[in-house]
């Protein structure tokens, strides 16, 4: 019952199937904002979780644009070519992350993060 407004990254947890296309379970994360985050406030919605995500080392791509799902599975494809065989990140999963509001047309801001082992 709480409004909070919204924060950026909108972050969402992407399971890569072996083609390299993302499985249908995806999981969004919004980050609570500070004021909030002593004592969030409890959801009133069961499928809606609290969870803390722990510090994490991450290799990271940004790219422009209005995302669509085929902008993140390529980027993450580019981003894994980059990192080669010698990098250990977390191969069952990424993030796919937007900072910017919907109505904003230009200088858009996107990243594909892969969770470093």
């Amino acid at each position: 019952g709480i409004g909070m407004g919204m924060t950026a990254p909108v972050s969402i947890t992407a399971f890569p199937a072996e083609d390299g296309s993302l499985q249908q379970k995806v999981k969004v994360s919004l980050r609570i904002p500070s004021q909030f985050q002593a004592s969030p406030p409890c959801p009133s919605d069961e499928s809606v979780k609290i969870e803390e995500r722990q510090g994490m080392t991450i290799y990271s791509t940004q790219f422009g644009g209005y995302a669509k799902e085929t902008d993140y599975v390529n980027y993450a494809a580019k981003l894994k070519s980059a990192l080669g065989s010698e990098a250990a990140y977390r191969k069952d999963f990424y993030f796919c992350n937007g900072y910017d509001p919907p109505m904003k047309p230009y200088g858009r801001r996107n990243e594909v993060w892969f969770v470093k082992e």
